[in-house]
């Protein structure tokens, strides 16, 4: 089933217990089509965020606390009093202020490449992106497409996974730039939720290359959940940034494990 929701465009398939997927820079709703298969038996709830996607002119300027109100005004549309929210990148943001502020609706928390806040050694990286895109259009994507496929994806995708190349390309060169540019805005600007108030199940997945959710600091945010539940961190070789992309098998299986246990 496909909706449009205060210009947002949405993706529901399938009945059962609700999983709201909410992609990151780049994405859009496809970011979650290959984990689709461990979701069967599920309702999931898959927008394209204001700015990205189909959804790119919904809206003026972005900000995380924006893309909150959005997530939240689809919810209240769809009768979502309830859900296990999926996430990935700035997606995995917008879930922990979702979780943080509405402990009653997010009954877990899966987060793919996470992050609490970009360093801010990279806000400046982040702008500058923005920038390009809003001065140079669908030249400057292409050229963004390029650098972010070589950075964020590793090199066994790179080498071996063609189809995960032209998925990640053709997602960030699909982007409108002016979308793109405000979503850049509103990641670079963003601030950290109250992740220790978070109580919910917490699962953290990156990759062993992934330079934006490196081991390290996602072992770090792991530290900080100290309300959460329960809470498993996993590391997955020879993967980047794009987790659900490049090791699509590895984390379906560990988001159906993780989902089971909380039934």
């Amino acid at each position: 089933m496909f909706h449009v929701i205060d210009r947002i465009a949405v993706e529901e398939d399938g009945d059962g217990d609700v999983v709201l997927c909410l992609h990151g820079l780049g994405g859009d709703s496809n970011t979650w089509t290959p984990l689709m298969p461990a979701l069967a038996g599920y309702r999931v709830i898959r927008p394209d965020l204001p700015g990205s996607g189909r959804s790119a002119a919904a809206g003026g300027g972005l900000t995380i606390e924006k893309l909150v109100e959005a997530t939240l005004s689809i919810c209240t549309r769809l009768g979502v009093s309830r859900a296990h929210v999926v996430g990935h990148s700035m997606g995995t943001i917008v879930a922990q202020h979702l979780a943080a502020a509405q402990p009653h609706l997010v009954r877990s928390l899966a987060l793919f490449g996470p992050l609490i806040a970009p360093p801010e050694s990279a806000r400046a990286n982040i702008r500058a992106r923005g920038e390009k895109a809003h001065s140079e259009g669908l030249r400057g994507m292409h050229d963004i497409a390029l650098a972010l496929v070589n950075a964020a994806t590793s090199t066994d995708t790179r080498q071996r996974q063609p189809l995960a190349v032209a998925f990640v390309r053709e997602s960030l060169m699909r982007q409108d730039p002016e979308g793109y540019a405000r979503s850049c805005e509103a990641l670079a600007d963003c601030k950290a939720a109250a992740v220790e108030r978070i109580t919910a199940p917490t699962l953290l997945v990156t990759g062993d290359e992934d330079v934006v959710a490196p081991p390290q600091s996602v072992r770090a945010m792991a530290e900080r959940f100290v309300q959460a539940k329960s809470l498993r961190a996993v590391v997955l070789n020879r993967c980047g940034h794009w987790t659900p992309i490049e090791r699509a098998e590895d984390c379906a299986r560990e988001l159906r494990s993780f989902l089971a246990a909380q039934r």
